[in-house]
């Protein structure tokens, strides 16, 4: 009796513990499905849309953040495509990241929103048949001056070597960029494989130094308009921020052409839930939510239906100007011997500037 008794109970309580398994298994698996991981650069998205996505849908938000572009590849590579559920990065990091198969082609059935995006930023270099990628923002190089401490009229990249402007301009610190600037101005294109080509935009950018003051990536638009420089080639971002504080500065477009990049999103191959991915992508192309996004990113509206919700105060920064897509030119990835050379020319005109 007694051994028939402990049996029983040996019996019950594996009963009760594999109850509860499946109990906590179930719900672990429901809270892994009612999760997005979402992978990208800090403050991509405003709080409330992030918040109205949860409420909306259940979903709750993981986001997970990166410095570089090439930190996130290292760590897709990693995961082999898996652990995250939607990444936004720059277009030349998604070249490599659709060559290496690590993301996965849209079901753009799922996309009701999908016909709000602007033409303008679809079918580029690194998806040229909109497989894989939604674009969400864009940017292009501007010039911003201050017309109380510059008394050139400035109109292309040509006039930050006027002498005029020694020891007053600040520079974002991307030599592809700034490179490029160089190479435009020679006539040459950003993505130049000619060497020479490189070098000879080298040797013009060492006669822009005297005119140099600061190089910096994060925060230039604050020294322009604290007066610690006059004029910049700065971010689309940086170029919002600082017209809006001060209405006063002049934008230019360089009339020798313009570069461009777009920020994307993709789905990783392996995402583990490309469902919330996909309604979490629907959800920001909604063309009111979409102008919401662009207004806190400060960069351009990748979304023609969120243009018009664009408030007033930011329509003329965050939608290109009529006619200048016709003069624009991606920053597209270039041989190794052609990256190494834009590196040395790079090294070498910092030096020179003293930055």
């Amino acid at each position: 009796m007694r051994k028939k008794n402990c049996i029983s109970t040996v019996m019950s309580l594996l009963t009760a513990v594999l109850a509860i398994a499946i109990f906590c298994g179930f719900f672990a698996g429901c809270s892994k499905k009612k999760t997005l991981t979402l992978y990208t650069w800090a403050e991509m998205f405003p709080q409330e849309i992030l918040n109205g996505f949860e409420k909306k849908t259940g979903y709750s938000v993981n986001y997970v953040y990166f410095d570089r572009n090439e930190t996130m590849l290292t760590k897709l590579e990693g995961t082999k495509g898996g652990t995250y559920d939607l990444i936004i990065a720059d277009d030349y990091i998604i070249e490599t990241v659709i060559e290496e198969g690590l993301a996965q082609k849209l079901d753009k059935s799922k996309l009701s929103n999908y016909g709000n995006i602007n033409k303008i930023y679809q079918g580029q270099f690194y998806d040229p048949f909109d497989e894989y990628t939604i674009p969400y923002g864009a940017g292009v190089q501007t010039i911003v001056y201050d017309p109380e401490h510059v008394r050139l009229d400035i109109s292309g990249y040509e006039d930050l070597w006027d002498p005029s402007l020694r020891n007053s301009i600040g520079i974002i610190d991307s030599y592809r960029v700034i490179n490029g600037m160089a190479l435009k101005v020679l006539g040459k294109s950003y993505n130049t494989l000619n060497l020479g080509e490189i070098r000879a935009a080298g040797e013009k950018l060492l006669s822009l130094a005297p005119n140099i003051r600061l190089i910096k990536d994060d925060g230039l638009q604050e020294e322009i308009l604290s007066g610690e420089i006059s004029a910049a080639v700065m971010y689309t971002s940086q170029v919002t921020m600082a017209m809006i504080a001060k209405p006063g500065l002049k934008m230019v477009f360089p009339k020798e052409g313009i570069g461009f990049g777009i920020m994307a999103a993709f789905i990783p191959s392996k995402a583990p839930n490309s469902e919330a991915a996909y309604a979490f992508l629907d959800y920001i192309m909604d063309p009111k939510r979409g102008a919401e996004c662009f207004e806190f990113l400060c960069y351009y509206s990748t979304y023609s239906a969120s243009d018009p919700f664009i408030s007033a105060g930011y329509k003329e920064f965050l939608t290109l100007p009529v006619g200048f897509d016709t003069n624009m030119e991606m920053i597209q990835n270039v041989s190794a011997e052609a990256e190494e050379e834009h590196s040395l020319v790079w090294t070498s005109f910092k030096a020179v500037a003293g930055k």
